[in-house]
């Protein structure tokens, strides 16, 4: 088949498609037939020699992907060659085909194209697992969501809203602002203009969730901007990985500091956020209220200039790649 391959840990022309062995599933996995893959922030790291793939994971980028099952491993039930599905995995989406394994497996949503399904996994997976069901947003409470133009963050902002949550967002320009206020966010923030402790203190008594992307560098003013009892959720280091937390005010206000990633949490647990996820956010995936954003469609060949696109920064949503010319 063929993938994109790294040739040397460098910026996006060290990608190249190449023809590599055929995966094969084994027990408990499916194979897939990939139609489309998604480009995420963790495959810029990956292809700059900053975050290898977890033991035993392909070593090709990607870590979502939509296809049709083209078989089943030993042991695999409830699922049949030929369904549309859409899967979360640990590396292998960059791909003409792919094994997951099958409690990591998604069905396309009605309504939703199954190219357009392969950016939804690792999105819904991490606000779901982090935003429900660790922080445990709910109805009338208000939920921050740094990076709200990303994919991450788009696919944040109609969770909020589809659980009845106040959803402020900061992004770096007005048009950015903009098109996350057409997704349904009510407090829009310029971080590069405003201060979002203000703004946020301003508009609501504060955040009872916050989405955090940045890590270090925005860690005390995170727990400013947190209400009583809020929790923050830490899902990226863009700003830094090593940052000073004041406990007073921490526990001044009864507040909770989570840090999670998605892609080495063992299998049962992928499993039964999968499981979660289908359960619960599949049938607002199914109403429309949330729904895939799509900045990009780019063929797997020419992953180079998706990276490209993310890099520059201008991405509104996720940039995907086309397994088939």
């Amino acid at each position: 088949m063929q993938a994109i391959t790294i040739r040397e840990p460098g910026g996006p022309d060290v990608l190249e498609w190449t023809e590599v062995p055929d995966p094969r599933p084994g027990p408990g996995e499916v194979l897939l037939e990939v139609v489309a893959s998604a480009v995420n922030r963790a495959d810029l790291l990956q292809r700059q020699g900053n975050y290898p793939p977890p033991p035993g994971a392909s070593q090709v980028l990607g870590l979502e992907c939509s296809g049709v099952i083209a078989e089943l491993g030993e042991g695999v039930e409830g699922w049949q060659v030929g369904d549309e599905v859409c899967a979360l995995l640990a590396g292998g989406g960059y791909a003409e085909k792919a094994t997951v394994p099958a409690g990591q497996l998604l069905p396309v949503p009605g309504e939703v194209e199954t190219i357009t399904a392969a950016g939804l996994p690792e999105v819904a997976c991490t606000v779901w697992a982090n935003v429900v069901m660790h922080a445990g947003l709910r109805e009338g409470q208000v939920l921050l969501v740094h990076g709200g133009a990303g994919g991450i963050g788009t696919h944040a902002i109609q969770v909020g809203k589809a659980l009845g949550a106040t959803v402020a967002v900061t992004a770096g320009s007005p048009e950015r602002l903009e098109s996350c206020r057409q997704l349904g966010a009510d407090v829009v923030i310029n971080y590069k203009e405003q201060d979002f402790v203000e703004v946020l203190r301003a508009e609501t008594n504060g955040a009872d969730v916050i989405l955090d992307n940045m890590g270090a560098k925005y860690l005390d003013r995170n727990i400013d901007a947190l209400a009583m009892d809020g929790r923050l959720v830490v899902i990226g280091m863009q700003g830094g990985v090593k940052g000073e937390l004041n406990l007073g005010k921490l526990i001044g206000k009864r507040a909770g500091v989570y840090a999670a990633g998605l892609r080495f949490r063992p299998l049962e647990q992928k499993a039964a956020i999968v499981a979660d996820v289908r359960e619960r956010l599949w049938p607002l995936v199914e109403q429309g209220s949330v729904a895939p954003v799509v900045s990009q469609v780019v063929p797997m060949a020419e992953a180079a200039s998706a990276h490209r696109m993310l890099e520059e920064g201008t991405v509104f949503g996720k940039v995907l790649l086309t397994a088939k010319s």
